[in-house]
């Protein structure tokens, strides 16, 4: 945003410091990624630039990295543990966190604060608590060590993100359209999936598609409940920085960050769409 053409020298003053202070903080935040990045193209197995690389010969870049995480089994089995886990979490926490959010949007929905703070309880807990409750009570269920124990365990994480993202979605919803599709003689379910879904579909797609996030890169859950038959990405990359330190590790985040952006990329071009189905024009 420019600075008015009146604006004073104070004015001007801070606003140069605010900027630079913004760009201070991004680079701090950003730094420790970028920094991942050109190291995982590293033809030795150091964690540091070479000389090669700070002077870009070529022969100080390679794609060994890349290609040991396409061909190792391992890296290969917790790449198909993750998406399969992740997948079946976040149909779970979608449908069960839509299902919460359409119920406390209603105004007759009794202690609505109570409920919520329940709902979203999983993000405020510290991680750690979670993960050693969920250790107790599914061994003693038997769910401990298997592959429907850690979806459960991922679906409870990522449903808090989906009735927030639902729940803002339903703030701008025009229950009106409800009642005309009531009086024009529509059935609940019809109105449900040709009124309300429509709407909300944005919504609900945003935070299904944090639910995966969440599933796909968590690693404190997972060691607790699940056993080396459900190693994820994050638990291979874990047990990689304990047991063998190894450049495949910065490859592996650096596709990470990639698909992160990606997904988060499209979070926001759904929460524009949304903002234009409800006639929120975007700045």
């Amino acid at each position: 945003m420019s600075l008015p053409v009146y604006a004073t020298l104070p004015e001007k003053i801070w606003h140069y410091t605010y900027l630079s202070i913004c760009a201070l903080i991004f680079f701090f935040l950003i730094a420790p990624v970028v920094v991942v990045i050109p190291l995982s193209f590293n033809a030795v197995p150091f964690f540091t630039f070479t000389e090669e690389m700070l002077t870009f010969d070529p022969a100080g870049y390679s794609l060994k990295w890349y290609r040991d995480f396409f061909t190792n089994l391992n890296w290969q089995g917790a790449v198909k543990n993750s998406l399969v886990i992740a997948v079946f979490a976040t149909l779970i926490s979608t449908t069960l966190g839509t299902v919460a959010a359409l119920g406390l949007s209603r105004s007759e929905m009794p202690h609505k604060s109570v409920i919520m703070g329940i709902l979203i309880s999983p993000m405020i807990v510290p991680l750690i608590i979670s993960a050693a409750g969920m250790y107790f009570f599914y061994s003693k269920i038997g769910l401990s060590s298997t592959h429907l124990g850690v979806i459960l365990a991922h679906a409870a994480l990522g449903t808090p993100f989906v009735v927030i993202t639902v729940t803002a979605t339903l703030v701008g919803f025009d229950h009106s359209l409800v009642r005309a599709a009531a009086t024009l003689g529509a059935s609940p379910q019809r109105t449900f999936f040709r009124v309300i879904v429509p709407l909300i579909l944005p919504g609900v797609i945003s935070g299904a598609l944090f639910a995966f996030i969440t599933s796909f890169d968590e690693v404190v859950v997972v060691l607790f409940v699940g056993s080396y038959e459900q190693r994820t990405i994050p638990w291979q990359m874990f047990s990689g920085i304990r047991e063998q330190i190894s450049p495949t590790i910065l490859a592996v985040a650096t596709l990470l960050v990639a698909v992160s952006i990606l997904l988060l990329t499209s979070v926001e071009l759904l929460r524009r769409r949304s903002e234009r189905l409800r006639g929120i024009t975007p700045h």
